[in-house]
């Protein structure tokens, strides 16, 4: 039996996410720091931690890893 990595989490969720959050979400997924991700948007470090923050409870995980590996599932 070869394991498989599957993940609960639906496309319907990534509708759960405000648009600026998936925006964040897409940087992140992309390798990109807090600080560049915050360039990028033009926001400050602060604003796009507030946005992972409500990012990592909709998709109920605990790291950027997890959060990282459900944006690429979802097609971010």
């Amino acid at each position: 039996m070869t394991p498989t990595l599957t993940t609960p989490h639906t496309a319907a969720t990534a509708r759960e996410l405000a648009p600026r959050e998936q925006e964040a979400l897409r940087h992140i997924a992309a390798g990109h720091t807090y600080l560049q991700t915050a360039r990028h948007m033009g926001l400050s470090k602060h604003t796009v931690d507030a946005y992972l923050r409500r990012i990592r409870a909709k998709l109920n995980v605990n790291t950027t890893a997890e959060m990282t590996r459900i944006a690429i599932a979802l097609g971010f």
